[in-house]
């Protein structure tokens, strides 16, 4: 049995865009046979479709296994990285297990989220070696790992997630900090023209934890395309009828430049980030732009 759900989506927020793959991830994981498409035949009320196995809706499958998920780091087997001192703990992988070459510090360490039933989702993303970019836009932040931001955002969304299941990229929180991916919450200072850090008693930033946490896991095996420090493209495909598509077109499509697969709707748009604090640190999103029109 196939079960079928939809989540409104604003394409030109990319972080929005990657927890949409986000969601498909983690179904293909908790459900299996995950497949979707972005629907933008109403553009003013552009969804994701997402289908897989089971009799429940696989978003909210998804939302449930977060809501009570933790989150611990895994290091190398032997390796002296941990994340303890942020408040994660780390276990060690098996023999030949860690998922790419062993890191210098915790700061990249793969997050591993579980639930009560032991199922298991990893983000690793941000430590990828191979010639894909890692997408990393957090930095700097004293060395704090990616499994401690994970958590920072799991502890926002506990408890609220039931309530935002039919819009989940609108649960928002105070957020300090943030992988960075949902371009609302950032800022660069010397565009505002005040650093809210500087007043912390008086201006706490909103975020958007769940969308955060999504958009880390849909970078699993998909990336945008990296032109520059701080110039990406990403793509997303639709479909004729509303068609859904198994993840690896998604994926394709996700760091394509072009029509990824020739006869099915395209959309490519543009991000340009900026440097919200020291260069070469940590990036943040500044603007989007459609750069093609639909196909």
């Amino acid at each position: 049995m196939m079960a079928g759900s939809s989540v409104p989506v604003d394409l030109l927020n990319p972080g929005q865009v990657f927890a949409c793959l986000g969601l498909l991830e983690a179904a293909e994981e908790l459900c299996g046979e995950a497949t979707g498409t972005f629907d933008w035949t109403d553009s003013t009320d552009v969804r994701f479709r997402l289908s897989a196995l089971g009799d429940q809706a696989p978003v909210l499958t998804v939302l449930e296994f977060l809501d009570e998920a933790s989150v611990k780091s895994i290091a190398p087997l032997g390796s002296n990285h941990s994340t303890d001192e942020w408040g994660v703990p780390t276990v060690s992988a098996g023999c030949n297990e860690f998922p790419f070459r062993t890191p210098t510090s915790p700061a990249t360490l793969p997050a591993c989220l579980e639930n009560n039933s032991g199922q298991k989702l990893l983000i690793e993303h941000w430590g990828d070696s191979t010639k894909r970019d890692n997408v990393k836009f957090w930095a700097g932040a004293r060395g704090k790992p990616g499994a401690a931001f994970a958590q920072d955002a799991l502890e926002l969304v506990h408890g609220r997630i039931a309530e935002h299941a039919g819009n989940p990229f609108a649960l928002a929180a105070e957020q300090t900090s943030s992988f960075r991916f949902d371009w609302r919450r950032d800022y660069v200072p010397i565009d505002a023209g005040f650093s809210p850090n500087e007043h912390k008693k008086q201006i706490v930033m909103q975020g958007y934890p769940l969308v955060e946490l999504l958009a880390a896991i849909g970078l699993s095996h998909a990336r945008p395309f990296r032109h520059h420090k701080r110039h990406y493209s990403y793509g997303v495909i639709g479909s004729e009828e509303l068609t859904h598509h198994p993840a690896i077109f998604l994926r394709a499509a996700l760091g394509a430049r072009a029509a990824p697969i020739p006869g099915i709707p395209f959309r490519l748009f543009r991000m340009d980030l900026d440097w919200p604090g020291k260069e070469n640190q940590a990036r943040c999103i500044t603007s989007v732009t459609e750069e093609t029109q639909t196909t």
